[in-house]
């Protein structure tokens, strides 16, 4: 039993793949075997795309935090200069 090559697919496929499983009545075997992948490569798909949307939520939170911190600290020195001068 010799293995098939490796075949690399395109990441909108994969995104368009895991969209089908929201599908009524859709499984991941039937989308699987519609697409000629196997259940496990749609699931590393499904926990892929999971991942990477977790993980840019992240990074908008980090990246909102520091916003936000840099206003704060902005904020508390323009405070300042107006008791300063006032």
């Amino acid at each position: 039993m010799s293995r098939q090559p490796r075949r690399d697919f395109p990441t909108e496929f994969k995104e368009q793949a895991v969209a089908r499983l929201s599908e009524p009545g859709a499984t991941q075997t039937s989308v699987a075997r519609e697409l000629g992948v196997t259940a496990s490569q749609l699931k590393g798909w499904r926990l892929e795309l999971a991942a990477a949307g977790s993980a840019e939520a992240i990074r908008r939170r980090q990246a909102e935090a520091g916003e936000l911190a840099e206003l704060r600290s902005r904020n508390r020195r323009l405070r300042e200069e107006v008791r300063r001068c006032g």
